[in-house]
């Protein structure tokens, strides 16, 4: 076994002699740089713990940026994995931090660098690598990835005509809520998706009407793409468990 062989199969926890260990200590070094985030944000945090966890920021960012580029050298296509959802991933967690440190000398204003440590985030999608359950959500977005979005795109247009529907309602009413068609874009938005904050409604019988017609069409937005994912899934479950129950074929033996 070549460098490559034990580099790749270290990190993706197949490593005969290291097994899960590498694989393991990076999970922990998600989980962790996830919690020093949070931690960041306590109040009133002693000076000690912010130089601990910048330090530690710096030697997270290290151990991934290191990953990142063994993954390249290791894959059997770089390009691939660089274009592939992980390989996204791996780079969105590093991102951040270097575009800081490219940026901090500009004198530019930083708050909207810094917002993009948030990213840092997506690392925790990496504990879910190589877990069946996401094999299965993966198969059963192909199976119905089609049919989702074609109803998105029906979800959008519903959304835009309920808008203009009820700028005409109460545009008069209110012309300071409904200013415009793109206003009232909020109002249906929030309605069609059964969130409702409240800040705007109508005021208006003929509104009022249109908006309990709307929550009826809300109940199937909200409820055929979960369904679509949630029959695709119990497909695929169903088909695991025929084929775990099937026993085996006996090998074939020759009569001649």
């Amino acid at each position: 076994m070549d460098w490559r062989k034990h580099v790749a199969t270290a990190l993706d926890g197949r490593h005969p002699g290291l097994g899960h260990r590498v694989e393991l200590g990076l999970h922990a070094l998600i989980l962790y740089s996830a919690l020093s985030m949070g931690v960041e944000t306590l109040p009133d945090l002693p000076g000690w713990a912010q130089t601990l966890l910048s330090v530690s920021e710096i030697a997270v960012v290290a151990v991934f940026t290191a990953e990142y580029a063994l993954r390249l050298a290791t894959a059997p296509a770089p390009g691939g994995y660089a274009r592939s959802f992980f390989g996204i991933v791996d780079l969105l967690a590093i991102a951040p931090f270097y575009l800081g440190l490219v940026f901090a000398g500009f004198g530019l204003d930083l708050r909207a660098v810094r917002a993009l440590r948030l990213l840092r985030l997506v690392r925790l999608l990496k504990l879910a690598r190589y877990t069946s359950a996401i094999d299965r959500f993966a198969s059963a977005w192909r199976a119905v990835k089609e049919e989702v979005v074609v109803f998105g795109v029906a979800a959008v247009i519903v959304l835009y005509v309920c808008a203009l529907v009820i700028y005409q309602f109460e545009h008069d009413a209110q012309p300071e809520a409904f200013a415009s068609v793109f206003d009232a874009m909020w109002w249906a938005a929030v309605t069609l998706t059964t969130v409702g904050y409240g800040d705007v409604y109508p005021v208006t019988s003929i509104g009022r009407v249109f908006t309990v017609l709307m929550l009826f069409v809300a109940l199937g937005i909200i409820a055929i793409p979960t369904g679509l994912v949630a029959s695709a899934l119990s497909a695929i479950r169903a088909k695991e468990a025929a084929e775990d129950r099937e026993p085996p074929r006996p090998p074939a033996t020759d009569r001649n």
